[in-house]
């Protein structure tokens, strides 16, 4: 799981380029006396690198479901990324409620709470604050290794409780003044779940997504089930393990990801009940039926405490959790 801090200005350009170019990948395989084909789309989502990975013997109709599987992320984006300034989530975060808001922001958000209170607050949607106050303090020439100061950083974390935030499917609002919203703990894997959807709906059956998380559908047409590797926490290009994975997901979540500073002991992933980067964070990588639990309880347990993030995980009895890895899949 990816998180880059800055805006992306030519993402929606090469998304574009991407779902109109004629050179989706095409792959053919033996299995058997039979030839199956792979095809395969490469881009980016929500600031992380995106793949497609179907199975179809029909090349046009693996291009016309593969392009509207960019235009569905496109559309998404613009409900759920911080780098598009007239998204829903940036108009909710400037102007602190958003009527009418859409139904998919009202579902993820819904959602998202639930894993709050089963998580007791560790997942925490509201916790924007204190990364605008960690990316800008770090931004500035001979910023202060120690972080933030003790009360500016103390007004940012009043802001933080996933509690203030009012969501009616008229309106969603928040309860205090200057709070803000993150879903880059959840929403890649609500993509990926839709995405997933839009594909098993259009009669695909053997799918491998990576739209930040990753999720198979079916299995590898060789008949294995598909094979994501997890990659060394110490040796991010070493890959530790590898899982394999017939219609389920995989999600990763590493502090070390996304740092502020040069000494990576200031990251992006928060503990809400402290407002600081979570000391106990390692790269925690959670198994799940869906893309959304994947990625939402791998943001959790890796904010956890040791204890409390196995105490958090046996409430979901059908995950599996790994600890210090990051995922890739292939």
């Amino acid at each position: 799981m990816t998180r880059w801090p800055g805006p992306a200005p030519t993402r929606r350009r090469f998304l574009a380029i991407a779902a109109a170019a004629a050179g989706l990948p095409f792959v053919a395989l033996r299995a058997g006396a039979e030839t199956v084909h792979l095809h395969r789309w490469s881009g980016i989502a929500l600031g992380a690198t995106a793949e497609i990975v179907l199975y179809d013997p029909d090349a046009a109709r693996a291009r016309r479901l593969t392009a509207r599987c960019v235009e569905e992320i496109d559309r998404l984006e613009d409900v759920f990324s911080l780098y598009r300034p007239e998204s829903a989530i940036s108009r909710l975060n400037r102007d602190g409620r958003l009527a009418a808001p859409p139904l998919e922001l009202v579902a993820l958000l819904a959602e998202a709470r639930s894993f709050s209170e089963r998580t007791e607050g560790a997942l925490d949607v509201t916790v924007q604050p204190l990364w605008r106050l960690y990316a800008a303090h770090f931004a500035r020439p001979g910023a202060d290794p120690r972080g933030p100061d003790e009360a500016t950083h103390a007004r940012a974390r009043a802001l933080v409780d996933y509690r203030a935030l009012e969501i009616e499917p008229a309106e969603v609002r928040f309860a205090l003044p200057g709070m803000a919203i993150t879903l880059n703990g959840i929403a890649q894997g609500y993509i990926t779940d839709r995405i997933a959807t839009l594909l098993q709906d259009a009669g695909m059956g053997d799918v491998l997504l990576d739209i930040g998380e990753v999720r198979a559908l079916g299995r590898h047409p060789d008949g294995r089930p598909w094979h994501v590797g997890l990659r060394s926490a110490a040796e991010p290009e070493t890959v530790a393990r590898t899982v394999a994975l017939t219609d389920r997901a995989v999600a990763t979540s590493a502090g070390i990801a996304s740092p502020f500073d040069a000494s990576g002991r200031h990251h992006h992933l928060f503990d809400p009940a402290t407002g600081r980067p979570a000391q106990a964070a390692g790269q925690v990588s959670v198994i799940a039926p869906r893309a959304t639990m994947a990625d939402a309880l791998s943001t959790a347990l890796a904010v956890s405490p040791p204890g409390r993030a196995a105490a958090y995980a046996a409430r979901f009895p059908q995950i599996e959790v790994l600890a210090d890895t990051a995922s890739r899949s292939s």
